[in-house]
């Protein structure tokens, strides 16, 4: 199983880039996924997911209303829109799946245990 993170740039505080994780080995239309991200010096934390129907999402409340997650699964991948990105939201950022949840509300339930190598993502002028 291999989970394809892209997208990573350096982008001007208030541009957007879409990060993608493409998945072989595993079909993601069974699987829910979560983005996660880990700053510099802090703890990698849960930014986004996305039920296996896409029925269900979650956001952190700091991208709430800049970001958007969803999926093709005829691609077998899952996007993440960021829009008015901030200084803050630079981390490395990190798709997974296979046994969990997206639960509204509060976001991954489990532990994933598929995960993808990480995209960079900078927000600088």
């Amino acid at each position: 199983v291999q989970l394809q993170a892209s997208g990573g740039g350096l982008v001007q505080p208030g541009g957007s880039l879409r990060i993608s994780c493409e998945a072989s080995g595993i079909t993601l239309a069974y699987n829910a996924i979560g983005w996660f991200r880990q700053a510099p010096g802090k703890e990698r934390e849960g930014v986004s997911c996305i039920s296996n129907t896409g029925g269900s999402t979650y956001y952190e409340d700091s991208v709430k209303g800049r970001f958007t997650i969803s999926r093709d699964n005829a691609k077998n991948t899952v996007y993440l829109q960021m829009n008015n990105l901030k200084a803050e939201d630079t981390a490395v950022y990190f798709c997974a799946t296979h046994r969990i949840l997206c639960v509204p509300g509060s976001g991954v339930r489990g532990t994933p245990g598929y995960w993808g190598q990480g995209t960079l993502v900078t927000v600088s002028s």
